[in-house]
């Protein structure tokens, strides 16, 4: 998640029933997760169509998915944002697999995200969000039995230095090397230089930046934070995702301000290194819809080859979270 100075607000979104999704598309979704195991593909299974790598969902229901401590129902905006009404804008623009990030207003209690993966087998990975103060091996390996395939860290309002130098954040790292999961990073510019050492400390872990690093959140992409952030591309393990677009620079579709800064990371990381997402619900809020962030990749980004583009909006986030 990663929300501009603005409210949400539902949009006049119309939510899309279980019911009614399932008579017109589920059925559609899981016939083709299906089918498509039938042939090895790069990093896993054969799959047509994009992977969103980025993707909050939640459901109403705050009785079996209570609140973490200090949220309330009316901060959860949109009020409803579950895997049906999210399936209903991927699935109109070719998104067939779903990257999901655990929402911070369920905390550490993972669980409605890694109910929908039982819910769709081989449409959705996970990324979730654990206390790195309290067992966080053991709640890492036990996670990846059941499909998480990477862990969000984000500073919140700690000191920098403190929080990247926990001896629980330590353990992370090391621990996500061994179990080939992904720690990424939810940060804001001034944190990159933290990365690029633990990088260096930890050359076999996977990062993957949320958001571009959020280089432009303020409205202003600096040329010193664009050369931390492709300073990362030497750890041969450190992935970008290529997002939210909605919430950096003009903050307006097309995005074609953005252009150049794609273009930066582009020649630094290569196509093999970037991955696209939508962050929705974010990106279908306030003006913003799923099609203008997968545009700017599919149409707009005039530089990117086909290749490129398959990789971007396909093949990494394969790679990295289904393989």
């Amino acid at each position: 998640m990663m929300k501009p100075s603005a409210a949400f607000s539902p949009g006049g979104e119309r939510e899309l029933s279980r019911r009614a999704f399932l008579g017109r598309g589920l059925a559609g979704t899981m016939a083709l997760a299906t089918a498509a195991q039938a042939g090895p593909g790069l990093g896993g299974p054969c799959r047509p169509g994009w992977i969103d790598a980025h993707v909050h969902v939640w459901t109403p229901d705050t009785r079996r998915y209570p609140l973490a401590p200090g949220w309330r129902r009316e901060q959860m905006a949109p009020p409803s944002f579950t895997p049906w009404q999210l399936l209903a804008h991927a699935r109109a623009v070719g998104v067939d697999r779903v990257v999901l990030i655990q929402m911070s207003f369920y905390g550490f209690d993972n669980s409605y995200m890694l109910d929908t993966l039982e819910r769709f087998p081989g449409v959705f990975s996970a990324v979730a969000v654990i206390d790195e103060h309290h067992r966080p091996r053991q709640t890492m390996k036990q996670l990846l039995r059941r499909g998480v395939r990477g862990f969000r860290i984000h500073p919140g309002r700690r000191d920098l230095q403190t929080w990247i130098d926990s001896p629980g954040m330590h353990t992370m790292w090391r621990t996500a090397a061994e179990t080939g999961q992904a720690i990424c990073a939810l940060v804001n510019p001034e944190a990159l230089p933290l990365l690029d050492r633990m990088c260096t400390r930890y050359p076999d872990t996977t990062l993957v930046v949320d958001h571009f690093g959020r280089i432009g959140i303020d409205g202003q992409i600096r040329s010193a934070d664009l050369k931390n952030l492709c300073r990362l591309a030497r750890h041969r393990r450190a992935f970008v995702k290529v997002s939210a677009y909605y919430a950096l620079g003009k903050k307006r579709p097309p995005y074609t301000d953005l252009l150049p800064m794609l273009r930066r990371v582009y020649e630094s990381f290569g196509p093999e290194r970037l991955m696209w997402a939508s962050d929705c619900p974010f990106q279908v809020q306030n003006g913003h819809t799923y099609t203008d962030s997968i545009d700017l990749i599919r149409k707009r980004a005039d530089f990117l080859s086909e290749a490129d583009r398959r990789w971007i909006l396909r093949q990494t986030a394969q790679r990295v979270y289904f393989s």
